[in-house]
């Protein structure tokens, strides 16, 4: 089971690099093929955090340990070591006051906030979800983890996914349909079995 859960995990962070994000601030610039390779090199670097050529249950705890670092830095704001109650009720008031934000801004919008990143975290909400299926299917020889070649395999098969046309370029357009298909994919849940 643990092996599963860090199987999932580590998936996760595979799923959540931008692969087929677009170079460029307005998400409307065209990418290639060669972009798209490159990026993935550049993501792959950047997760390998023990720098031994494959992504694992070592890179994935360097990672966490750096992310809990991080909050704890964050909340301590006196930079004492210790969080007192004073730095954790601040914390909660600057993330609520953070939140309304947020809910004003949606408001503004026209989104009235109704669910809109509503499972996003894990597929639904499930450890793992649909990033263990991705896991699955970039460690492609077994062993539990995901070498340079296996990510940059699994990249370039979800660019020339995205690439409908098949020109090898992702447009913007492209990009947004391949989304949408993903979405409605995740969102398909199997029939329930009638009630006899």
């Amino acid at each position: 089971m643990n092996k599963k859960i860090s199987l999932f995990t580590l998936a996760a962070a595979l799923v959540a690099v931008p692969v087929l994000a677009a170079p460029g601030a307005d998400g409307n610039a065209v990418q290639t093929r060669a972009d798209a390779q490159a990026r993935a090199t550049q993501m792959f670097a950047k997760m390998d955090a023990n720098k031994d050529g494959k992504l694992d249950a070592t890179d994935r705890a360097a990672q966490r340990a750096e992310r809990q670092a991080k909050i704890f830095a964050s909340l301590d704001a006196d930079g004492n070591g210790s969080i007192s109650k004073a730095e954790w009720d601040k914390h909660g008031a600057d993330r609520a006051a953070k939140r309304a934000e947020r809910g004003e801004k949606r408001a503004e919008a026209g989104e009235a906030g109704e669910g809109k990143r509503h499972g996003m975290r894990g597929g639904h909400g499930k450890r793992g979800g649909h990033h263990g299926m991705m896991m699955g299917k970039a460690d492609t020889d077994g062993d539990k983890a995901i070498s340079q070649a296996e990510f940059q395999t699994a990249a370039l098969a979800r660019f020339d996914a995205a690439d409908a046309n098949k020109d090898g370029q992702v447009t913007a357009e492209e990009r947004q349909a391949q989304r949408g298909a993903w979405r409605a994919k995740r969102g398909a849940a199997p029939a329930a079995p009638a009630n006899q």
